[in-house]
């Protein structure tokens, strides 16, 4: 079946979200039984309609059975097919107005399907996850489910006492009442609704490094057996933290969470304030250490300044991987021109046809999107100077935080740190095809190892 993509919403994915409102906050109360895979939930959201009167609006929901709805308290007719819950409340929303929805839904939650195959809520051998990016959303509670509408969260979870629940933001309060417990998290920052993280399992949690005075507290979340090879493996993460405020501005959240499931996983599921990696991720001897970096840096450059719509997905990817190649620099092992070069020779030995400012839907998650995406910052990094380039990074994430940006945003701000006209170099690589040529420094850029060379190995 074809969908119709109405204006404003996304060109990718043009059956999720409703820009006709926003939300401003969303509070679920959710019940999870692992051994039968059974959710139940409440969702109620805070939401303001736009400029229009809203006689009817949607949601994203998976194949959930719906108890009721209410919007304002009252029932509205509803419908519910094809992953959406249209709703018509009893009377039109005034243009601008604040509303509430109510949504009591309950069933076994599932991945919902995907070109990339089934994302959203997955159970595992025992707990579960949520990796949603970028529509998996629905598969576990009603949202307007685009990247743009961004909401404050409270999560409150109960499950058997047995399992923990990590979720990104803080944890308000852990009750326990017979052999359960409810678990409630609070997000205050906004949040993009594939950016809301969960995960439930059997862990044992550890802090890592010591937050002292205005640090940032960061947990890990990990099975016992693999304690001694996650010890290794994430001791640098409290360096990266250190590095990245100094390179992109303060930590845009209150705390920082990581999880290592049970299970491998093919990638790192990025989230705010929380990334989950598989067990084939650690390894003891670091082997993983860029993805370390890598989902730490998406809490600046994906999770706090987030995108408009999926067009724009390199202002995350790439931004991350550029994030590798200078924790790889500072700690110790490549510099950022010898990862960009080596990064370049790959991009040319493979097909010129990946437009990066509009990659389009099948190739929104293309290894050469990352990698070139990498190449734009160490361009602009080279025609800008350090000094220039790192101040423009942090303007961009102060400037952004908490909102949503465009490709046309990110060209125009770099020209503002630029002493010479950078639109030529800017459409190169991001507008047209054909790779352009390995971008170098007009003089060395000085590294500054974090750690002396007999303590460094390579990132």
């Amino acid at each position: 079946m074809t969908v119709q993509q109405t204006a404003g919403s996304d060109p990718y994915f043009p059956a999720n979200g409703d820009h006709r409102y926003r939300v401003h906050r969303y509070e679920l109360a959710l019940d999870y039984r692992p051994g039968p895979n059974r959710l139940s939930g409440t969702a109620r959201l805070g939401a303001i309609a736009g400029r229009g009167a809203l006689a009817e609006f949607q949601l994203n929901l998976a194949d959930f059975r719906i108890g009721r709805v209410r919007v304002d308290g009252k029932a509205p007719h509803y419908t519910h097919r094809g992953g959406k819950l249209r709703i018509r409340p009893a009377k039109p929303i005034r243009a601008g107005a604040a509303f509430t929805v109510e949504v009591h839904w309950s069933g076994n939650p599932k991945p919902v399907n995907s070109p990339w195959g089934g994302i959203g809520w997955e159970e595992l051998e025992d707990g579960a996850l949520v990796a949603s990016q970028p529509v998996g959303a629905p598969s576990w509670y009603p949202c307007n489910d685009r990247p743009a509408d961004k909401a404050a969260y409270q999560i409150s979870i109960t499950t058997p006492s047995a399992y923990s629940v990590v979720a990104g933001g803080h944890l308000l309060t852990r009750t326990t009442k017979a052999s359960t417990t409810t678990w409630v998290y609070e997000q205050s920052a906004p949040t993009s609704s594939y950016l809301v993280g969960l995960s439930i399992g059997k862990y044992q949690t550890v802090l890592l490094g010591d937050p002292g005075l205005g640090g940032v507290p960061q947990h890990g979340y990990i099975p016992s057996h693999l304690l001694p090879q996650f010890s290794r493996d994430f001791a640098r993460q409290p360096a990266m933290m250190e590095l990245f405020q100094e390179l992109f501005g303060p930590y845009p959240f209150g705390e920082y969470a990581v999880v290592v499931t049970e299970e491998e996983l093919d990638v790192p599921v990025e989230a705010q304030g929380l990334s989950l990696f598989g067990a084939n991720h650690v390894d003891g001897a670091r082997g993983s250490e860029r993805l370390v970096a890598h989902e730490l840096a998406h809490q600046w450059f994906g999770n706090s300044v987030s995108i408009a719509d999926w067009r724009h997905i390199w202002l995350n990817e790439g931004f991350a991987k550029y994030a590798e190649w200078l924790w790889s620099e500072r700690s110790g092992g490549r510099s950022a021109q010898q990862l960009a070069a080596a990064a370049h020779r790959q991009l040319s030995s493979l097909p010129q046809d990946l437009r990066l400012s509009d990659p389009g839907r099948k190739l929104m998650f293309d290894d050469r999107l990352y990698e070139r995406g990498g190449l734009v910052l160490h361009a602009v990094r080279c025609a800008l100077g350090d000094e220039a380039f790192f101040r423009m990074l942090r303007s961009w994430a102060a400037l952004h935080r908490g909102g949503a940006v465009t490709t046309t945003a990110f060209t125009a701000h770099v020209a503002r740190f630029a002493t010479e006209p950078v639109d030529d170099l800017l459409t190169a690589w991001l507008h047209e095809t054909r790779l352009p040529p390995l971008p170098s420094a007009s003089s060395p850029m000085p590294a500054r190892p974090l750690f002396p060379p007999s303590n460094a190995d390579s990132a």
